[in-house]
């Protein structure tokens, strides 16, 4: 029902963001491996933002995956909920762009923030068949979650990682939480978690093991 199938000749992968720079943030680790995998693809949806910070996102997402193609929906920043309609027409129009994804990257549904929330919460009812992994982001609220999966990330990617953020996100730069220890920090955390140097985590809500 919900396979993920690790062999396949090609992965392909959507991308959510409420943000540009969400997905970079949480699972930028997970895309340069992804990258490494001959014919993966990442379809890339960012639902806010405004054109200074989409001409960002979309040179991100090629920094990340190379043949990553990206799409913005335009819809105003930190106002998701009141456009419910259209945030859950951004994801079908999206979904119907790019059918059968092996996995999808999307804000955890118990988010701190309400433009993620929203974002997780609706990925699982529009994408009821591929894998869907909830990243998390770090933020002044706190809101670390309990997370049930892990990406091991190894350290040159790691690295890599923060050099690619800091390079693509230059708007970016003069918030206090834009900060290299923190990104190496919380994949520090979660490698620890899983017996690996470096990691990103996820939550899942539901996945179909099959022996």
């Amino acid at each position: 029902m919900i396979p993920l199938r690790l062999d396949s000749a090609e992965l392909r992968v959507v991308c959510l963001a409420a943000h540009p720079d969400d997905v970079e943030i949480a699972c930028g680790g997970t895309l340069l491996a992804l990258a490494e995998r001959p014919g993966a693809t990442a379809d890339f949806l960012t639902l806010t933002g405004d054109p200074l910070r989409e001409a960002e996102a979309a040179d991100a997402a090629k920094a990340f995956v190379p043949a990553a193609s990206s799409v913005f929906a335009g819809l105003p920043d930190g106002r998701l909920p009141e456009h419910w309609g259209a945030t859950k027409r951004a994801l079908h129009e999206h979904a119907e762009r790019h059918p059968a994804p092996h996995v999808v990257l999307a804000p955890r549904p118990d988010d701190a923030h309400q433009d993620h929330r929203l974002v997780g919460e609706l990925a699982a009812t529009v994408w009821r068949d591929a894998l869907v992994l909830h990243y998390e982001i770090p933020k002044w609220d706190g809101d670390m979650g309990r997370p049930a999966a892990y990406v091991p990330v190894r350290e040159e990617l790691a690295r890599r990682k923060v050099e690619l953020l800091d390079r693509s996100y230059p708007s970016q730069r003069g918030h206090d939480w834009w900060d290299p220890e923190v990104f190496l920090g919380l994949m520090r955390l979660r490698g620890m978690e899983c017996r690996e140097r470096y990691a990103e985590a996820y939550t899942v809500r539901k996945a179909v093991v099959r022996w």
